[in-house]
């Protein structure tokens, strides 16, 4: 075989095997996702005042940027899936809830507001917030990393820091609906802490089952 013919094989190949994680990480997900809301709605549920909460916009806000984040995320990780493939121009992606988290904490605090800054940040849910994002990304993790498997990734701790962050990214979105704190700055500190948490789990799992 001479080397043109070779290197159409292997795009090819890393073509199908693109298409095919696309599709079971759909389907990882289809199931996972009733798992996670499950959970949340057993142990959590939405917060009793959501109907009055949606009229502020920093409550709104808190989805916007998780979606966002959940996104991009996934984008990287499908990217990585293949065999050698670079990130490249998705990092952009990340610009955008990167952008609107710093939007909201700069509106935050030069809005006049009833509490401090401080208090804005500390919340009332941290500890909540801290433990919920991570249990209920937990079956999310599990099933991306399953359809992360039938690819063919060459750098598995990346591959899993992603898988973890779209699954955070997931959890987050259910978590939103039940945190009573809507302050960007409560978002930008504990979310973000909960989200890296399991960044790091995914990283640490997918060094091992990632391994192509």
């Amino acid at each position: 075989m001479d080397t043109d013919r070779l290197i159409r094989t292997l795009a090819a190949d890393s073509d199908y095997r693109a298409k095919s994680v696309g599709w079971m990480l759909a389907v990882a997900m289809v199931f996972a996702v009733p798992v996670s809301s499950a959970m949340f709605m057993t142990q959590l549920g939405p917060r009793a005042d959501i109907s009055q909460a949606m009229s502020n916009p920093f409550f709104e806000l808190k989805f916007v940027i998780v979606i966002a984040l959940a996104i991009a995320a996934t984008a990287v990780v499908l990217r990585l899936a293949q065999p050698a493939a670079a990130v490249g121009r998705l990092n952009w992606l990340f610009v955008i809830p990167a952008a609107l988290i710093g939007i909201g904490v700069a509106t935050d605090l030069l809005m006049p507001q009833q509490l401090s800054w401080s208090s804005r940040m500390i919340g009332s849910n941290s500890m909540i917030c801290l433990s919920a994002i991570p249990l209920l990304s937990a079956p999310l993790l599990f099933a991306a990393l399953a359809a992360l498997r039938h690819g063919a990734a060459t750098r598995p701790a990346l591959s899993g820091a992603f898988a973890g962050l779209l699954s955070a990214g997931l959890a987050a979105t259910l978590y939103a609906s039940h945190c009573f704190d809507d302050s960007p700055l409560f978002v930008v500190t504990w979310y973000s802490i909960a989200i890296g948490g399991v960044t790091a789990i995914g990283a640490f799992v997918g060094s091992r089952v990632l391994k192509f």
